[in-house]
């Protein structure tokens, strides 16, 4: 067994050098960097995302997902703009694209709307990459969720059902294993991520996802079946997920409600719902967007290396 680290000198040094800019790029437009705890009583309810559970004091804690209850919790407390580099943990097996443990940047921007977000994401990246990575590209396409799959494929994500989805699927060359039994959300999130973004080149925000997608996003108010929810994909690969932030507690409980009847569903065990965070809700935060990018999958875009272990330290052992 090695005792070497995963990263190579090289990859010490770009991971340091963009920490420091980071820090300075939001230095300079006044985001402060704030900590939150990795160990918490509660944790995310989307059916799609794992947590660690672990045992302290004879009481079951979470490893975090994502800062991001307790970030809004600050908001709500008036830090205004806000971001973190945090370490959070999935349960989610490895994989080129996949480590248990991964590094995070969180930010939140109040009187900021998705576009305006987007923008600043831009700006960021243009800071980290331009200098180092050969895939740097000026240009960022934007495109709805409804387009993607248009221009991919024969359904439409909005307006068909799992009837026209498993059609789709006997015409095409893929091996489709959705059937009647799986979720709408389900047979997208498999489209998406199996025949789509393996086809997707360059940089692309794709942005309005279907509202039973975004259980702490916005929803629009001139369509109410998509989100105020995008992502940044990179060559196919996913790097960041944002939203503009609901900040309805009732709406949000609801959501809350919505994704433990899902995971009941799937037979996965239901997480007890975050009152501190829907306090912080009710007493109010003002209106924010947010964005979790992935450090390591944008190194590992802007770099040569193949699998998201080369670009850390020390990568997950069995």
């Amino acid at each position: 067994m090695s005792w070497r680290p995963d990263a190579s000198i090289g990859m010490l040094h770009m991971r340091a050098a963009w920490l420091k800019q980071i820090r300075t790029f939001f230095d300079a437009r006044n985001v402060l960097e704030v900590e939150t705890p990795i160990l918490a009583p509660t944790t995310v309810t989307d059916p799609h995302i794992d947590s660690l559970k672990c045992r302290f004091r004879h009481r079951d804690y979470y490893l975090q997902t994502s800062p991001e209850f307790h970030m809004k919790r600050l908001l709500a407390a008036g830090s205004g703009p806000i971001y973190q580099i945090s370490r959070v943990l999935r349960d989610d097996g490895p994989g080129r694209l996949h480590n248990p443990e991964f590094t995070l940047l969180e930010w939140y921007r109040p009187g900021f709307d998705q576009a305006r977000l987007m923008q600043e994401i831009y700006e960021l990246l243009a800071r980290l990459c331009e200098p180092e990575s050969a895939n740097w590209d000026q240009n960022i396409a934007v495109i709805s969720y409804r387009d993607l799959f248009g221009k991919y494929t024969d359904i439409d994500p909005l307006e068909e059902d799992m009837t026209a989805f498993l059609a789709w699927c006997d015409s095409s060359d893929h091996e489709c294993p959705i059937d009647t039994t799986d979720s709408w959300d389900t047979a997208l999130n498999w489209a998406l991520s199996i025949v789509i973004q393996p086809q997707m080149k360059g940089l692309c925000f794709v942005k309005d996802y279907p509202a039973d997608q975004a259980a702490l996003a916005k929803v629009s108010t001139e369509d109410p079946r998509i989100s105020r929810r995008f992502e940044l994909y990179a060559d196919g690969i996913e790097i960041a997920n944002g939203f503009e932030e609901l900040t309805d507690a009732k709406e949000q409980r609801r959501h809350f409600e919505r994704d433990n009847r899902q995971r009941r569903l799937y037979g996965q065990e239901p997480i007890a719902i975050d009152e501190q965070f829907l306090a912080a809700l009710e007493h109010g935060i003002p209106d924010t967007s947010g964005v979790a990018l992935g450090l390591d999958r944008l190194l590992l875009w802007s770099s040569d290396v193949k699998s998201i272990r080369r670009t850390m330290t020390f990568g997950w052992q069995e």
